[in-house]
């Protein structure tokens, strides 16, 4: 027997929000909650009092399971450790600790002492039975996923191998899943659960600009491209964006290019930043790393996070234990 996500995380729904950085803020993360599927926050490189702040307006907006997502190759070990102590000191059992990659082994650890669910986000197999061996849910995310990529493999493939290595395990399928009908693939492959992302980015409770709203609605999988260009604040990772100018000719000098505001702090926007433009950015939208995966086609509009979430939760996992094979 395997678990639904939901049994394990405490969800009615077996459907996690991506924690994106930037557009997943607290209201994005409560409402999913309150939906009944899995919230998650943002948290990026926030710490001390600005984390503080974040983790305050998520513990008030929802009493049901919700995450907070930290990336561990991003901030590095020891911030990485000073922001899950921060995430588990400061809120109630129900906020549970989302992870983008690998972390060291301490966290594992650290978490799994105070009995927290913790969700960690991989792109190989081998990444997956370590996370999976550790107790931890094991996302998989396929290359079929806007944002940074953690792999090569398509994400059915990747569910697939990972449940014969891991048959036991609770596997969630990240990419391309933006209608009913790419979670029952998903699920068909062996998930038991989804992660979307783009189809929150378009919800009304998003932090995504308006613009950058607009260009996911319009988009379909050949608008997307796989690069390395927005490699400030987030080096060596190849990422799937909507094509920009910027995409198109990775040349141009890294000037700035706009203004953003994260937790009231004000900060310049260089090209090929990392930081996607939220309702806070201003400048040149159109040049900014705006992430989207192949889902794109089935968005066609904004909506609320309920509405997301009451399209797919009649055909995953409900909460309770799953027959193997």
């Amino acid at each position: 027997m395997r678990s639904s996500v939901a049994t394990v995380l405490g969800t009615d729904v077996a459907l996690l929000q991506s924690g994106m950085g930037g557009v997943a803020g607290t209201e994005l993360a409560c409402a999913v909650s309150n939906a009944g599927a899995a919230g998650c926050v943002g948290g990026y490189k926030l710490m001390g009092e600005a984390l503080s702040a974040v983790l305050s307006r998520l513990v008030a907006g929802t009493s049901r399971p919700v995450g907070v997502n930290l990336i561990p190759e991003v901030v590095g070990p020891d911030d990485l450790d000073r922001q899950v102590a921060q995430v588990l000191a400061e809120t109630p059992p129900h906020v549970y600790v989302s992870l983008f990659g690998m972390p060291e082994e301490t966290v594992f650890e650290r978490v799994a002492a105070t009995g927290r669910a913790l969700v960690v986000q991989v792109g190989t197999v081998d990444d997956g039975v370590r996370v999976a061996e550790r107790g931890a849910v094991v996302v998989a995310q396929g290359i079929e996923a806007g944002g940074h990529l953690l792999g090569v493999s398509r994400r059915d493939e990747l569910v697939a191998r990972l449940r014969d290595r891991v048959p036991t395990a609770c596997v969630v399928a990240a990419g391309g899943i933006g209608s009913p009908a790419d979670a029952e693939q998903a699920i068909a492959a062996g998930a038991d659960g989804v992660l979307l992302g783009t189809a929150f980015v378009v919800a009304r409770e998003s932090w995504a600009h308006p613009h950058f709203k607009t260009a996911v609605c319009a988009a379909d999988g050949a608008d997307t491209v796989i690069t390395d260009v927005y490699e400030i604040g987030w080096p060596g990772r190849r990422h799937r964006v909507l094509a920009t100018p910027v995409t198109e000719d990775p040349g141009q000098p890294k000037k700035f290019i706009g203004r953003t505001k994260v937790e009231d702090r004000s900060y310049l926007v260089p090209r090929f930043s990392a930081a996607v433009p939220t309702v806070a950015t201003t400048g040149r939208i159109e040049e900014m790393a705006m992430y989207c995966g192949l889902s794109c086609e089935s968005v066609s509009g904004e909506t609320s996070a309920a509405d997301v979430v009451a399209g797919f939760a009649g055909v995953l996992p409900a909460a309770e234990r799953i027959e193997l094979g």
